[in-house]
């Protein structure tokens, strides 16, 4: 579980704050202000204040300029995978720490494309449909930390991935028109890139009748140490799942979602269908 620590500006991940309190240790021995480290690293002094006082993550690129500049001979970007964790929300960020130590990682949504999946636009806008509505900067925070997870898709070594979608989730649109155009082409694009091997991407056509799916979505994951999770998400709480004979479970309804739903190229056919038809 992720703590969280009361920071200057209300509640904030112990991370930020522990990250802050290192980088101004390391700007303090470099004899620097911090408008000084601002001006070399290119932010304002008060994004430099806001980062030290752990009431703003620090993004990947301050924290490469950082290490250059203060020589925090990697300190500081051994904790940009944390910082960038308690960017998602609460609920999901267990299970984010088992994610990302997966091996292979299998994905059933009936409704949405799936997170690793999503354009910036497609993301953003189901965080601003959030209800009760999200602020700006929580919406900027959960976009960017969904955004940063798609690293595991082109991770090395490499994480075999594969995805299952209801038809429904590539027809219902998000946001505007041009948004769900888009994401359609985007996810045809990652079929075609063939340096994406590692990605299997199906969908299960609206007229499949009954199937193990329809009692909602699902994620199956393989962690380095081979350990099996499951993990189910609804209406804002997650539950991960250890127990080997319901993640078993899983993996037997996920195996007949597989023979249920259309192949890898015709799954292709229909998404470039749906694209064309945008």
């Amino acid at each position: 579980m992720v703590k969280r620590a009361r920071g200057a500006g209300g509640e904030n991940p112990a991370i930020w704050v522990g990250y802050g309190k290192l980088a101004k240790l390391f700007r303090t021995k470099k004899e620097l202000t911090q408008q000084e480290l601002a001006d070399a690293v290119g932010y304002s002094g008060e994004q430099v204040a806001s980062i030290e006082q752990g009431r703003r993550p620090a993004k990947a690129a301050f924290t490469e300029a950082a290490e250059r500049v203060l020589g925090a001979g990697g300190v500081l970007a051994e904790l940009q995978e944390d910082v960038d964790r308690a960017k998602l929300p609460k609920f999901f960020q267990d299970f984010a720490s088992i994610e990302a130590e997966a091996v292979s990682r299998f994905d059933y949504d009936p409704l949405l494309v799936p997170g690793l999946l999503q354009t910036e636009g497609y993301t953003r806008s189901l965080f601003l449909s959030h209800h009760p509505p999200l602020d700006g900067e929580t919406v900027d925070l959960h976009t960017e930390a969904r955004l940063n997870r798609q690293r595991l898709v082109t991770k090395m070594p490499i994480v075999q991935l594969s995805f299952i979608v209801g038809e429904a989730a590539l027809t219902n649109p998000i946001g505007s028109g041009e948004v769900m155009r888009e994401q359609l082409q985007h996810l045809q694009h990652l079929l075609e890139v063939g340096g994406l091997r590692n990605v299997e991407l199906q969908v299960v056509p609206s007229n499949a009748g009954y199937h193990p799916g329809l009692n909602g979505s699902f994620v199956l994951l393989e962690t380095l140490e081979h350990r099996h999770y499951g993990y189910i998400e609804t209406q804002e709480v997650g539950v991960v799942i250890s127990d080997p004979a319901k993640v078993s479970a899983l993996g037997l309804r996920y195996g007949k979602l597989r023979s249920q739903a259309l192949d890898v190229e015709e799954s292709a056919r229909l998404i470039e269908r749906l694209a064309g038809a945008t």
